[in-house]
């Protein structure tokens, strides 16, 4: 008897060895993979409470802020809306002849890349797109997108005409009746209306978002949700109430409106992009009152779409999918208001360069980062963070998990902005600009040390003291520029 309780005993004592094993060996299930939401705000300058500013009313985005981390030394890649977001999307810097302008399609230009809403795609997840993600509305329709993206201002039609309501979206009668005599559709550059926040686009755009947001919380599967707000891009059109957030007289003109000295000729522009709207002069500086009235348009535009997020944010918790979402806001460039007497980007100058960034969500740290960073890098970091493997084609970019979890890590000494023919490296004290010629040649070149002129407002390149530096600087802008920079482009869009 007492040899077959030792024998039963044997025999449970190998039986729960052998589950014990077998537990051990078995791989865990894997964890569900993050989903993310992808926020992209139009022309947003870092001007706004997270970053300090204190005049600027953004209490939903600083609460993103405030639960993730923020980047204070964020950049874009090139300071204008389709390029840039070419950039971000392919995961490639511009190069001489690619990634130049406004039109900009990552599916002309890069037909063979995949990016990145479609790397996602390829890999389970549902990748949608509501409001202006890519510039276009066609670029990538299919390719990234796991249905036709919702887009209301404007899109392509067949043979190439545009269509839409326009993104200039007004709603004035006043506005309507200017637009529509002339060819552009350009109005006043701003509108104040009494109106709710779902009369314009974004408002639009923020409540297809909630909408979709519940229908992934049903059906349980991964997304990737790329939501692009239209404002605070002109014209700068928002419901009063954000306008009457707002006191005109506490508006302040900026105080270095003119051209740095000593910067070549190759550094101005005429800023263009406002010139087209009524009321403006087509040369020459605006009026002090105009300018406090689009600040004013301006300010009132990132309330609204501050709010118009909050929205967003709030649905997104109340569902509980916050716990498993990675939320990203960025800009896809600054904005000039009024420094050196510009107004929009395209320049190789702080004030357009540096933009928003903020990451938020499971396994990301609070704080604010001090690390130089480039909207390219965001595609590498979206991929990490997500677990997923890399694409095909070499990324440009550095992946930013380790800041995300360590505010004190650094991504890159320097990063690489450019604008036509004019290439930035952006450091952490020296922000070097140089203009090139199709033959390599440099034309002109400028230096600002933002130590001791945050502002740059005086040119230091061609200082006899600061050979050296601007030496140094050249060799390690060159050295950095991209294998394929000086690739031949494109060329000339149909219908542009």
């Amino acid at each position: 008897m007492k040899d077959q309780i030792m024998q039963i005993t044997g025999s449970l004592l190998i039986i729960s060895l052998g589950i014990l094993l077998l537990m051990a060996c078995t791989p865990k299930v894997k964890e569900q993979r993050p989903n993310v939401l992808f926020l992209a705000v139009d022309d947003l300058r870092p001007e706004l409470g997270a970053y300090g500013e204190k005049q600027i009313k953004s209490p939903n985005i600083d609460r993103l802020a405030a639960s993730g981390m923020v980047f204070n030394k964020a950049y874009c890649n090139v300071p204008v809306c389709g390029a840039s977001r070419a950039s971000i999307m392919t995961g490639l810097r511009p190069g001489y002849n690619r990634f130049l302008h406004y039109y900009t399609q990552a599916d002309i230009e890069t037909p063979g890349i995949v990016t990145l809403p479609g790397h996602f795609k390829k890999n389970g997840y549902r990748t949608v797109s509501i409001g202006k993600v890519f510039h276009t509305p066609k670029d990538n329709e299919r390719k990234a997108w796991s249905e036709v993206p919702y887009r209301l201002d404007h899109h392509l039609t067949p043979n190439g005409d545009w269509s839409g309501s326009g993104w200039q979206d007004y709603l004035s009668e006043a506005n309507k009746t200017i637009a529509s005599k002339k060819d552009n559709g350009c109005a006043w550059p701003w509108e104040n209306t009494e109106t709710e926040d779902t009369a314009y686009h974004d408002g639009k755009y923020a409540m297809k978002a909630i909408q979709y947001l519940n229908e992934f919380k049903k059906n349980k599967e991964p997304f990737f949700l790329a939501l692009g707000f239209l404002k605070p891009h002109l014209p700068f059109n928002a419901p009063k109430k954000y306008w009457d957030m707002y006191h005109r007289d506490s508006i302040s003109v900026a105080d270095n409106s003119f051209f740095p000295k000593d910067a070549p000729g190759q550094a101005n522009f005429n800023w263009g992009e406002l010139r087209q709207y009524h009321g403006i002069p087509k040369e020459g500086p605006v009026s002090d009152s105009v300018a406090k009235t689009l600040k004013h348009g301006y300010y009132a535009c990132v309330s609204y779409t501050d709010a118009l997020i909050g929205q967003v944010l709030a649905e997104l918790k109340r569902l509980e999918l916050d716990k498993n979402t990675i939320v990203v806001l960025w800009g896809d460039h600054g904005w000039n208001l009024g420094e050196h007497g510009f107004w929009c980007k395209h320049v190789n100058f702080e004030t357009s360069l540096r933009t928003t960034l903020m990451v938020a969500g499971p396994g990301v740290s609070r704080g604010s980062s001090n690390s130089i960073v480039e909207l390219v890098d965001l595609y590498p970091t979206l991929l990490d963070a997500c677990g997923l493997p890399g694409p095909e084609h070499d990324l440009a970019g550095n992946s930013m998990v380790a800041v995300l979890e360590d505010p004190g890590a650094k991504v890159k000494e320097y990063g690489i902005s450019k604008y036509k023919k004019g290439v930035t490296l952006v450091g952490d004290r020296y922000f070097y600009t140089e203009w090139h010629d199709p033959e390599k040649n440099t034309v002109a070149r400028m230096l600002y040390d933002h130590e001791t002129d945050p502002n740059e407002n005086e040119n230091i390149a061609e200082l006899e003291d600061n050979s050296a530096l601007v030496k140094e600087l050249s060799e390690r802008l060159n050295e950095n520029l991209d294998e394929n920079y000086w690739e031949e482009g494109v060329g000339d869009y149909p219908n542009h």
